[in-house]
């Protein structure tokens, strides 16, 4: 990892701005209903508090569109990062300003603040540069932990390290990092992929990038319709996007002169809905019509095992079915469960394959599971994330 880490600065007695992803989901009495991501974010918190920092956490959360939502505060999640410190935290409500700048002035080595919601400011998602200097006035170090939303050039991501001479990653961002960075530019071989969830153009531009570095692509969920149907099978009335069926014979081509290996399912469950009251039953090739796959079948599941098996590192993004219904979630945990048994290093892309690790109980085995869905994506097709790119070089 060529990007400076906190460890790497002294940060004892600075005012240390760090930007945290706790975009968290409220219940309906706007408490934290799941707090992996303030989880995540500890290692960093902590170290900075007893290397003696005055630390200034700064996050957004929901989609307030520059406007003040009383039910997207952070003061819920100031409550339960006190409870996993044991350590007051104070939650100030506002994120710049004279106010602000008054309760920083007062604090004191190993003190936490947590500022308000900065999509609270239009201004946070348009990169302000005037927004993003007063942010940066706020400290003297800017740290950023939040790989979820280093895909997005903003304010409290990218504008801000243009004030700050110092701005480095935490502990979790540069965790992501080096996964990435092993699989995208020096994997062990075999290295195979598994792609699912519901469209084809969502990860168009990530098989164009793998293919050069993979020895097999495991394709399941929505997006497997797509390519069935370009391969001329009866697809029922599953997910498809019609639109795509070119591309998804060109990637086809450019597979086989690659001497990538595709393997798409071969057996299928069906339903007359998607409902868990729905009618299902387990069918190969022929999807009939009025029926739509919504998840791999157990011969598919046999197949993906077999090219798991000696896999030595594995790379996963999106899920194999509708594993939200339970009925519909069997493939995706069936194969979760085998490349949790294996001695490969395991890469599991954020957003829905990550809840779908955690609804199996299976964290604990993955080496590494991402915090970010879009920004693992982005890292996937080989983009350069503003977030990364704008912090200080090794």
């Amino acid at each position: 990892m060529d990007k400076k880490t906190i460890k790497d600065i002294d940060i004892k007695g600075k005012k240390v701005l760090m930007r945290v992803d706790f975009n968290v989901p409220l219940d309906k009495d706007l408490n934290v209903d799941d707090d992996t991501r303030i989880k995540k974010a500890l290692p960093t918190i902590r170290y900075a508090i007893e290397e003696g920092a005055k630390l200034i956490l700064m996050s957004h959360l929901g989609r307030p569109k520059g406007n003040v939502q009383d039910s997207m505060r952070l003061n819920s999640v100031a409550e339960r990062l006190s409870e996993l410190l044991d350590k007051k935290v104070v939650k100030l409500d506002d994120c710049v300003g004279e106010e602000v700048k008054k309760a920083i002035s007062g604090m004191k080595e190993g003190e936490v603040v947590l500022l308000e919601n900065l999509r609270f400011y239009a201004e946070e998602e348009k990169n302000d540069p005037k927004f993003a200097k007063k942010l940066a006035s706020l400290g003297n170090v800017y740290v950023n932990d939040a790989f979820g939303t280093a895909h997005r050039a903003h304010a409290s991501t990218e504008g801000i390290t243009k004030f700050l001479d110092t701005s480095v990653a935490g502990f979790l961002l540069a965790k992501e990092i080096e996964y990435f960075d092993k699989a995208l530019q020096d994997p062990p071989n075999p290295f195979v992929a598994i792609l699912g969830g519901a469209k084809v153009s969502d990860k168009i531009m990530v098989i164009e990038n793998l293919l050069e570095k993979i020895s097999a692509l495991l394709i399941g969920g929505g997006m497997a319709y797509t390519f069935l149907k370009a391969e001329g099978k009866e697809i029922g009335s599953s997910k498809l996007e019609a639109d795509k069926l070119d591309i998804a014979r060109s990637l086809k081509e450019k597979a086989a002169k690659l001497g990538v290996k595709i393997l798409l399912p071969i057996d299928h469950l069906i339903a007359d809905k998607i409902d868990a009251s729905s009618n299902t039953r387990v069918v190969d090739e022929v999807i009939p019509v009025n029926w739509m796959a919504v998840d791999i079948g157990p011969k598919t599941v046999d197949e993906f095992k077999k090219e798991l098996r000696n896999a030595k590192m594995i790379i996963w993004n999106g899920p194999l079915g509708i594993f939200e219904i339970s009925k519909f979630s069997r493939g995706t945990e069936d194969v979760a469960r085998f490349i949790a048994s294996l001695k490969a290093t395991t890469i599991i892309g954020g957003g829905d394959t990550a809840s779908a690790i955690s609804k199996f109980g299976l964290e604990s085995s993955m080496s590494h599971i991402s915090t970010g869905g879009g920004a693992s994506l982005e890292y996937m097709e080989g983009k350069l994330l503003p977030g990364i790119a704008a912090l200080n070089d090794k």
